[in-house]
């Protein structure tokens, strides 16, 4: 098979080439799954929200553009909701669940936008050094994250388990728009950065309608922001150990925001705690931080190098945003007192943030 060539960022959002608040992540009521929009009036904005994807989508807009925002606004959420029947490994008819079923027997065409997204997944892990990788499912299975129901695998188990991942063991062919796998068991899964690509998609048509001013975000951790005059959508980062307090604040304008974190997902074993964003490297929970924040241009870059900066730490962080001035992080991680913390920034500056603390 030919190797891809990766997409541009202008070509993945545009899909040339192929025809065609923030805190770190909650748990959300996983009841519900699909509800009609709810417009809402706010004392400034409007907002119109639905459940996708596991978490709440919502599209926030100033209130004079009531009348086009809200019907485009229900638009770009019905989008969401179709795109997350096409990335899901939930639903039995998704294109995702059917490239795992088939693509260890034969090349499978993939749609053209999902295949840019493919390339980027591919590209990511490169660039990463394989900290970030769609592949990496199996380990979240053995060690239970998979069923929220988190335990301590055995060490056999563990390396099965680790034999099934990395995005090495992925073919994709260009010319052809088709995927393969080099194993049996290997799959894909696009946890990891499925809200941050459904963002720009929602975007994307909600550009296309005219709208240059809003915020859309699903389940809060991932954010995309247009307009909001010259200083942007102001976003606040939540205190890792004191919930009630914000760390900073964050300015978004015309870029995208996720944070990552293991705060609400995660068990203990004998005195040692076990959280759910794991190194696909390694098979083992990732330590040291308590929450990386990615401000990128795209929100799928964001979503997906926020869970890769969790895992990596921050000397690899910094080598990474260094090489890619577009990107800012910020990592929350422990302090030598227990029970402090420290803020360690990368390519911010004053305009697009300020600490509260």
């Amino acid at each position: 098979m030919s190797r891809p060539q990766h997409p541009t960022r202008r070509d993945f959002l545009q899909g040339k080439g192929t025809e065609a608040p923030l805190e770190p992540l909650d748990h959300l009521d996983p009841n519900g799954a699909k509800i009609q929009a709810a417009v809402t009036v706010g004392r400034y904005l409007l907002s119109v929200r639905r459940r996708a994807m596991a978490c709440d989508f919502e599209v926030q807009f100033p209130a004079q553009h009531e009348d086009a925002a809200t019907e485009h606004a229900i638009a770009a959420l019905d989008l969401v909701e179709t795109i997350e029947d096409q990335l899901t490994v939930y639903r039995n008819h998704s294109e995702v669940l059917d490239i795992n079923r088939r693509a260890a027997l034969e090349d499978v065409r993939v749609e053209s936008r999902l295949f840019s997204l493919l390339s980027l997944a591919s590209f990511l892990y490169e660039k990463t050094g394989g900290a970030f990788d769609i592949t990496s499912g199996p380990l979240s299975d053995v060690w239970g994250f998979s069923r929220r129901t988190g335990k301590l695998p055995q060490e056999e188990d563990l390396k099965r388990a680790l034999k099934k991942v990395g995005f090495q063991h992925v073919e994709l062919d260009e010319t052809e728009q088709a995927i393969h796998f080099k194993l049996p068991e290997v799959a894909i899964n696009f946890n990891s950065l499925g809200k941050g690509y459904a963002l720009d998609r929602a975007a994307e048509l909600l550009d296309q309608n005219g709208l240059a001013d809003y915020l859309i975000h699903g389940g809060r951790s991932s954010v995309l922001a247009r307009g909001q005059d010259e200083a942007g959508w102001a976003i606040g980062l939540r205190h890792p150990i004191r919930p009630s307090e914000r760390l900073a604040e964050f300015f978004l304008r015309d870029e995208a925001l996720a944070t990552s974190g293991s705060g609400t997902q995660f068990f203990r074993h004998r005195g040692k705690r076990y959280g759910h964003i794991l190194d696909p490297r390694t098979g083992m929970p990732a330590e040291g931080i308590y929450s990386a924040t990615v401000i990128a241009p795209t929100a799928v870059e964001a979503d997906a190098l926020s869970t890769a900066f969790y895992v990596m730490g921050p000397a690899e962080v910094e080598k990474f945003c260094a090489a890619q001035p577009e990107v800012r992080a910020v990592l929350v991680c422990p302090a030598e007192r227990d029970g402090d913390i420290q803020l360690q920034a990368f390519n911010l500056e004053e305009v697009n943030w300020r600490r509260l603390q």
